[in-house]
């Protein structure tokens, strides 16, 4: 097969091209033994989350139902946007999502299967800690150029749901059925030879629901670019963006206070400041003290940490089976309405109280496919990122 990119077909994936050879290897086995229909349950866990994260955000489950529709699997798993720590508060791993059926039938699935969550999942909790740091203030998505294309729609979408309020990319904005949004490139303002005519030519050319966001750090000091756009767009002018961190030495927020001072001195003070270029939940505090009011964040959200999941039998033929250092068993997730902790227990058990603060608490699985029927109305990336942003409130970083 001749691929114009090096990205893999819906239908490979569908059909378990992108596995590792062992579960193809392990395919054919079951089925020359004779026991392709031996049952297994499974479940996918995390151990730990990267860099000592406290929580994390589930996402693309969406694809995951894609992925095992038609497949003869019954699936659960918690509700998409679900913020997770990967052990209860008695210490066993919270299953975020459970596989039931032939293992001959869904090995080979297990790859692409985690490859969707670990990834989407990354991106979202990054972004929801990003979330976290700014409060009300404006967030962007803008670190799709540092990814491959292909993954663009989803890298924006995960972002979204993580809290994001915008992306940057066509696909990608396509994707959670908004408008793109964005500034202007250096590229222009060189191309054209000059701040000023670029500046004009944007209010000139581009719609009017557009904000008029100046890019103010081309070729000189970013105060007198600033106070050049200001005076040239006048009540035109939205807001100005600062692109610096990298290109320039010295303390960006204080070069966000200088600014910012200087727009109010000459009576630009509904002309936001807009920062970009390194940005994550680290740098932001000090940027939104000094007056910053919007944020476009690249690179540590696209490149966030992916999550650390497996995927485990722990259950055959309604046998407890597991490998050493997992547990053994069909369970179900509970949540606490008052303190939102995790308890985990076997299936058959009655409903527990929370063992963290006695409240009371209810079942997180959701069926999500039935023999190879996707059965749950999968929520839009509104509702996703509505369920993130208010359990948000409840988690600290």
């Amino acid at each position: 097969m001749t691929r114009k990119f090096h990205v893999a077909s819906d239908e490979e994936i569908k059909s378990g091209k992108t596995t590792d050879v062992y579960f193809d290897r392990t395919e054919k086995i079951l089925k020359a033994e004779g026991v392709s229909d031996r049952e297994v349950v499974a479940e996918v866990t995390s151990g730990s989350l990267p860099n000592e994260w406290n929580w994390a955000v589930l996402s693309g489950i969406d694809e995951v139902a894609t992925l095992f529709e038609g497949v003869p699997v019954n699936v659960w798993t918690l509700p998409e946007g679900s913020i997770f720590r990967p052990r209860d508060v008695t210490g066993v791993r919270v299953p975020l999502l459970v596989i039931e059926g032939p293992y001959q039938k869904f090995c080979a699935l297990e790859t692409p299967m985690l490859g969707l969550i670990c990834q989407s999942s990354g991106v979202s909790t990054k972004s929801a800690r990003v979330r976290k740091v700014a409060g009300e203030k404006n967030i962007l998505a803008f670190g799709i150029r540092r990814m491959h294309p292909s993954l663009a729609p989803m890298l924006d979408r995960a972002a979204y749901v993580g809290g994001f309020d915008g992306v940057s990319s066509l696909a990608g904005a396509e994707e959670i059925g908004k408008k793109p949004m964005g500034t202007m490139p250096h590229g222009l303002i060189i191309a054209l030879g000059d701040q000023v005519r670029a500046w004009r030519a944007f209010d000139q050319d581009i719609p009017d629901e557009v904000p008029r966001i100046a890019l103010v750090d081309t070729y000189s000091d970013e105060k007198e670019e600033a106070i050049r756009a200001a005076e040239t767009l006048q009540e035109s002018l939205d807001g100005i963006r600062l692109d610096t961190p990298g290109s320039r030495r010295g303390n960006f927020a204080d070069l966000v206070r200088e600014v910012r001072w200087e727009l109010d001195a000459r009576g630009f003070e509904d002309v936001d400041i807009v920062v970009s270029g390194g940005l994550d939940e680290d740098s932001i505090p000090t940027l939104l003290e000094a007056g910053a009011e919007s944020f476009g964040v690249g690179t540590s959200i696209t490149n966030a940490p992916v999550l650390d999941l497996a995927l485990d039998i722990v259950e055959v033929e309604g046998k407890p089976a597991a490998k050493r250092g997992k547990f053994s068993g069909r369970k179900m997730v509970w949540q606490c309405g008052n303190c939102l902790e995790s308890t985990v227990t076997l299936a058959e058990d009655k409903k527990p109280e929370c063992p963290e603060c006695g409240g009371e608490t209810e079942a997180l699985f959701e069926p999500l496919v039935r023999n190879g029927e996707v059965v749950k109305d999968l929520p839009s990336s509104d509702e996703v990122r509505k369920r993130v942003l208010k359990q948000l409130e409840r988690f600290e970083l």
